[in-house]
């Protein structure tokens, strides 16, 4: 599969199944050119394993425990080859919706890996233009609720739930996720992020703010048609005309 002046592609396998990482491994040692630089059991161990060893390729199984497959490819840079490597065909159409490269269904032959790697080779350096959004609303069911949000802070990965948070900030291509005195930053725009939080309890107050409702103790005039919601802890977030709108149906 290599042709001369081809560099080694450098390999990360994921998979929580020690078999799977196993028969995985050993197709890999049969083909020319590549080289596996890690091994990683769950996505945590994925997101740090591609900081720490920058590969040209990951190849990603989706159902893990702690982070699937999905979560990960959320919290990776988009630059980055992804091959989903699966059991399960249904999630077939959402490895595409986040520009995977292949989607490798289990059992499959060298032949059709091999295929995989050379359309990865293709990508390599390449980084297409993902919206983060697109890649977080792939990777979660539709019409559901967000339940947690995964930030990633260099190799380390916050999972946040979503009862925690207090409010959300917009701060220019990326979002503030406030929990308690501790924010999180992450890069995805405000309005992405709150279409997937549960309107009865997220509200959009403003154009650069989304509070959970349970968190508000008041809400002040602060000048004429402009209002401010002062939080449990004191915090003070600014309220448009149109954001207290949607308050008063709620509250």
């Amino acid at each position: 599969m290599t042709h001369q002046g081809d560099q080694l592609l450098r390999v990360i396998i994921v998979d929580d199944e020690e078999p799977a990482r196993r028969l995985l491994r050993e197709l890999l040692d049969g083909l020319p050119g590549i080289q596996v630089v890690a091994e990683c059991c769950n996505g945590f161990e994925a997101v740090k394993a591609v900081s720490d060893h920058e590969p040209d390729i990951l190849l990603l199984d989706i159902q893990m425990p702690k982070l699937d497959g999905f979560e990960v490819v959320e919290l990776l840079d988009p630059g980055l080859p992804v091959i989903f490597v699966t059991a399960y065909d249904e999630h077939a159409l959402r490895a595409f919706e986040v520009h995977a490269v292949d989607y490798l269904l289990k059992p499959f032959s060298a032949e059709r890996l091999t295929l995989a790697l050379e359309r990865a080779r293709t990508r390599k350096g390449r980084t297409p233009e993902i919206p983060y959004e697109e890649i977080a609303a792939a990777a979660r069911p539709h019409a559901s609720h967000l339940q947690r949000i995964m930030v990633r802070e260099g190799a380390q990965v916050h999972v946040i739930l979503i009862d925690d948070v207090d409010f959300i900030e917009a701060r220019d291509d990326a979002v503030a996720i406030h929990v308690g005195p501790r924010e999180h930053i992450k890069p995805q725009c405000l309005a992405a992020l709150a279409d997937r939080l549960d309107p009865d309890r997220f509200i959009r107050v403003h154009r650069s703010f989304v509070v959970n409702i349970d968190r508000i103790s008041r809400i002040e005039l602060y000048a004429k048609d402009s209002r401010i919601a002062i939080l449990a802890d004191g915090v003070q977030v600014p309220v448009s005309r149109s954001g207290y709108a949607r308050l008063r149906e709620l509250l």
